[in-house]
């Protein structure tokens, strides 16, 4: 275990190390699926060459602290797909002082005064939940360009759960693995949205996926009070894994969680975000992420027992909302 944290820690080091001596003006911070990675594309076609970083909700906040105390140099810190964070204004601020500018794109939910708060810093920040990142950055970036167009409508299709398009769910498939972002946006990039190695790798992925379901369920606990809320340890798959048990368990609310605390949160209300948001996370009505705070003993009652007590504070919080 502590191997694996120094090599962690170590690769954090290099990136950053990375960013202090960039050439590139442009760097772009994102989440890690397939909308960053639509973000991402539409980025390098109106940039070319530009700095990308993948990062997961929770390691967001650090990220934007580590490279915002980096000389900014005049250059242009690009933040998409990622919503707002507990002090992300002291935080840009900070990155503004060092000589970063900061253009923010999301499509989380944000209340009112985070987003004036970020506004107020002197960034500028858009917000438009009505889709997908892609498509926002689409708009700012890339307006009236007609792969631009296409490439934020596929995955809009995708990340809205429209699912009107066979081939967006192909790629958001593929996606969930961190090591297919890059092949997956360079052909965006290109306007390609399918082809052999992407029918390929979803076939793959497939499989593994329906395994890794079948896993999860099997290892899931349901408590049911105000809402009827699945608890099932992550095996890869979250929106997939929640989605099935919904369809079979009928449960109006699903938390995959990781050994490490963190969550993704389904429900068929729309208070995802708002249950995320008492967890140190956020997202959207339907679809959200968070945090639980596991001490020793959760950690050896969830690899056992499949239970801990965040389940019980999580499924409290949904019984007191409004």
């Amino acid at each position: 275990m502590g191997k694996k944290k120094g090599n962690s820690n170590s690769k954090r080091d290099n990136l950053l190390k990375a960013v202090s001596e960039r050439k590139i003006t442009i760097v772009h911070l994102s989440h890690n699926d397939l909308d960053a990675a639509g973000c991402d594309a539409v980025h390098r076609m109106k940039y070319g060459a530009i700095f990308t970083i993948w990062s997961s909700v929770g390691s967001f906040p650090s990220f934007l602290r580590d490279i915002g105390a980096l000389p900014g140099k005049g250059h242009t810190l690009s933040i998409s797909d990622l919503g707002y964070c507990t002090d992300a204004d002291k935080l840009v601020k900070k990155a503004i002082r060092n000589g970063w500018i900061i253009n923010w794109r999301d499509h989380h939910r944000w209340t009112d005064d985070e987003l004036i708060s970020i506004q107020e810093t002197g960034a500028t920040c858009r917000v438009d939940t009505t889709q997908c990142a892609t498509g926002v950055c689409a708009e700012d970036l890339m307006p009236n360009d007609a792969t631009a167009e296409e490439v934020a409508r596929v995955v809009c299709d995708y990340d809205l759960w429209k699912n009107a398009d066979p081939r967006s769910k192909m790629l958001g498939q593929i996606c969930t693995k961190r090591v297919n972002l890059n092949p997956v946006r360079d052909r965006l990039v290109k306007g390609i949205i399918t082809d052999d190695w992407i029918e390929e790798e979803y076939r793959t992925i497939e499989k593994e996926r329906q395994d890794a379901i079948k896993k999860s369920i099997k290892k899931m606990k349901i408590i049911e009070s105000r809402y009827k809320i699945a608890f099932a340890p992550i095996f890869g798959y979250p929106s997939e894994t929640a989605h099935e048990i919904r369809d079979i368990y009928h449960t109006d609310i699903e938390v995959i969680y990781g050994a490490n605390g963190r969550f993704s949160i389904r429900s068929n209300v729309p208070i995802s975000h708002l249950i995320a948001r008492q967890f140190s996370g956020g997202g959207h009505p339907p679809a959200a992420g968070g945090t639980f705070n596991l001490t020793l003993k959760d950690k050896i009652s969830l690899f056992f027992l499949k239970k801990a007590r965040c389940f019980d504070e999580l499924v409290q919080v949904a019984d007191t909302l409004p």
